[in-house]
């Protein structure tokens, strides 16, 4: 039976004369997602930070499971794990560390460090769907996978109350998916687990009940079929806002001359050319899976990354002006807003006038030479633009960090459209921000297309192309693979990014629920019909044998060894002194690899070593993509494939006599040892490594190129034989 395990009444918070929580109210369960919603400021964050102990609230009661915790400590005693919005994570730091921050006691751990290993790989290989390398550094990695870091810290305690607050902001469509399957798995188990999401489409799918706030006040609670849109919108921003996101048209192109052209476009290097066109009045989608290149796109496209062909121009008056930089990039009028606001955006040590006209101070100087800033006329500019996205704020002089996250964008947004540019940039611009406020970017976006300019917006929500775009580009590999025109099919935008037919079933959609034999047709539009606020239930088809077989997915990636099975004893002859490279075999390699790269590495060093990361033991790079296996014998002889190159193994810096570059085997001095055969998948032909490369080297150049990696993972020692040398 479900029972309370959280319980507020009556909370208050305030930070000097702002009141953060003015006697807030909610109720969560066990076993059920709840979630916290509202506009920026509303309190949200706030609410999580005082039920996992990071804030003491004024007044009020706070009960979790029966008690209350007055320090993220005793938060985590009780079970408690919070997964913050901003992406917290220590960039110099490895995988591994950054999995078990706070994990561990001062004067010791509660598990060993094999243990440890074994766990957090099997936890990220399910939140992630590839292996990832526990040694290597988190800041080389992508922000999306930085967030999996954060939220499988998290699940790493087996909390009893999980809060999410913004965490799928950075994840794509497959990625969130991954996430809710995850999250139904600790329902099962009795969590709890309170989200705070501004994509409404997640709620309306994972979420059981929900709490909405309104400047730090519960002001609705809904039950999960009351969960709509509609009724979400009214009571974050009030029912005379509600209705005006499906009322306006859609930007339409307002003349036949381009404003930005790429032509011959590539992002990456063995991508197809992109040939992309921009009219003045239009809105332009863009949208794809994390890391099929629509984000070097865009970024391209906005003199922040150069591409690695083509040519981009602007054309203004008539005359095209080529765009080679950023330089050139915002004197032809173009900005971009980054979702990364902390690492891409916000100044955190100025203030939120400063972070919102620093890029227009030369146009609104003062005093000749000596360059002398003018109030006078900045304010009312920062007064018009933080106005029109109605960035809630205390004092315009106080730091930006002290807004909530949201509000943070939407000053980056207001800065953008401060520079008055004539092509706008978006890359995912609207994560962390509350529906009321996307209303208000939406609308000044078809405002400012509607006076002659153009967007460039990136989003993994497609809920923001409905009412939105005039047109939409799906990428896949580095390239634009689909486009799509008004009105959209969400069902069908998303098999294109996923590179299926338009009519295949999605990723995480339930298959056959009503049985054989009910016709389905799927929806015209990804507009839902409603009725007093609620949305209609369409009729859908089951697909016949044929589609289910034509829909079935391609191998996994495999990689293994015929004399190596996974999990068993290595022989003898592929061990020690013994320098005979196993043969390893693969198939079902990813859509869009390009070449293959190897790395066979001991994880279990002993600590006397005094080594910070894995020993490498064999390292072959630039693998040709056609190769599907290495014979036996294959490392430092000519059945090492043409092209393919071998870097030093960690023998070599152990300075071990009789090592080279190639192979070395194990060769465990002191217990038995795990050996990672990993192959990965590139998308890059060839990654460029100096000759003396060692692991370190070897991962930098690899991993920002890998598709998806295979692996097993095999053991050996103590070793027969003492180490020479």
């Amino acid at each position: 039976m479900s029972y309370p395990t959280v319980e507020l009444s009556s909370v208050r918070k305030t930070f000097g004369p702002t009141v953060a929580l003015g006697g807030c109210n909610l109720t969560a369960y066990a076993g059920e997602v709840h979630a916290i919603i509202g506009g920026n400021g509303s309190g949200k964050s706030t609410l999580a930070k005082v039920i996992s102990g990071v804030l003491i609230p004024d007044s009020g009661q706070v009960s979790i499971l029966g008690k209350s915790a007055t320090s993220p400590h005793e938060a985590r005693q009780l079970g408690i794990s919070n997964v913050f919005q901003e992406v917290l994570v220590a960039d110099e730091c490895s995988v591994l560390d950054n999995l078990y921050l706070g994990a561990d006691g001062l004067l010791g751990s509660s598990m060993n460090r094999e243990e440890k290993e074994a766990k957090a790989a099997e936890l990220m290989r399910e939140l992630l769907g590839f292996d990832i390398d526990l040694s290597g550094l988190v800041g080389e990695l992508p922000l999306s996978v930085k967030q999996w870091v954060t939220i499988a810290r998290a699940l790493l305690t087996d909390p009893k109350v999980l809060i999410l607050d913004e965490s799928s902001a950075a994840l794509d469509f497959d990625s969130t998916e991954r996430l809710f399957r995850k999250m139904r798995q600790l329902k099962q188990r009795g969590a709890s687990i309170l989200i705070v999401t501004h994509r409404i489409a997640e709620l309306v799918r994972i979420a059981d009940r929900a709490t909405v706030l309104r400047d730090g006040v519960d002001v609705g609670r809904l039950a999960k079929e009351e969960i709509t849109e509609a009724r979400i919108l009214e009571l974050i921003a009030g029912a005379e806002r509600s209705g005006t996101s499906r009322d306006q048209p859609l930007p339409t192109r307002l003349g036949d001359r381009p404003v930005l052209r790429a032509t011959d476009f590539r992002v990456w290097s063995d991508a197809s050319p992109v040939n992309f066109t921009v009219y003045p009045g239009e809105v332009v989608g863009i949208t794809g899976l994390d890391g099929q290149g629509q984000a070097d796109f865009v970024k391209c496209i906005a003199g922040i990354q150069y591409p690695i062909a083509g040519r981009l121009v602007v054309v203004n008056d008539g005359k095209a002006s080529e765009v080679m930089d950023l330089a050139s990039a915002r004197r032809n009028k173009i900005s971009y807003v980054s979702g990364d606001r902390k690492k891409e955006g916000i100044f955190a040590n100025l203030s939120i006038y400063e972070n919102l006209l620093l890029p227009v101070y030369r146009e609104f100087r003062s005093g000749g030479v000596l360059n002398f800033i003018n109030r006078t006329k900045l304010t009312p500019v920062f007064e018009w633009e933080s106005s029109k996205l109605a960035v809630k704020m205390g004092s315009p002089q106080n730091l930006i960090t002290s807004l909530s996250g949201g509000n943070q964008q939407k000053v980056l947004i207001a800065r953008a459209f401060a520079e008055k540019p004539v092509v706008l940039v978006l890359n995912d611009p609207a994560r962390g921000i509350d529906v009321g406020a996307k209303l208000d970017l939406y609308r000044n976006l078809k405002e400012f297309a509607a006076r002659g300019n153009a967007v460039v917006f990136l989003s993994s929500e497609l809920e923001e192309f409905l009412n939105l775009c005039t047109r939409v580009h799906v990428f896949r590999n580095g390239a634009i693979s689909t486009d799509f025109e008004p009105p959209f099919d969400g069902h069908a935008i998303l098999n294109a990014m996923f590179g299926r037919r338009a009519t295949a079933r999605l990723p995480g959609e339930a298959a056959d629920e009503n049985g054989p034999g009910n016709p389905v047709r799927f929806a015209e539009s990804h507009n839902p019909r409603l009725e007093q606020g609620r949305p209609v239930p369409r009729p859908v088809t089951l697909l016949n044998q044929e589609e289910v077989n034509h829909m079935a997915a391609t191998p996994s990636f495999v990689l293994s060894c015929p004399d190596i099975a996974p999990g068993s004893v290595i022989p003898d002859r592929f061990a020690e002194d013994n320098r005979l490279s196993p043969r390893l075999v693969w198939s079902g390699p990813p859509e869009g690899t390009r070449s293959f790269a190897l790395a066979v590495t001991d994880p279990d060093l002993p600590e006397a070593f005094n080594f910070p990361r894995s020993f490498a033991h064999w390292l072959v790079a630039n693998i040709p993509v056609e190769v599907r296996e290495l014979a036996e014998g294959a490392s430092g002889s000519l059945r090492l494939p043409h092209g393919a190159a071998e870097f030093n193994s960690d023998f070599v810096t152990f300075k071990i006599p009789g090592f080279g570059k190639g192979y070395g085997g194990p060769w465990p001095p002191d217990r038995a040892h795990r050996y990672f055969f990993t192959l990965y998948a590139l998308k890059a032909d060839r990654v460029e490594l100096p000759a003396d490369a060692d692991l370190g080297a070897f991962a930098a150049a690899v991993m920002p190129v890998v598709i998806d990696a295979a692996s097993f993972v095999a053991v050996y020692g103590p070793a027969k034989k003492s180490l020479p040398g």
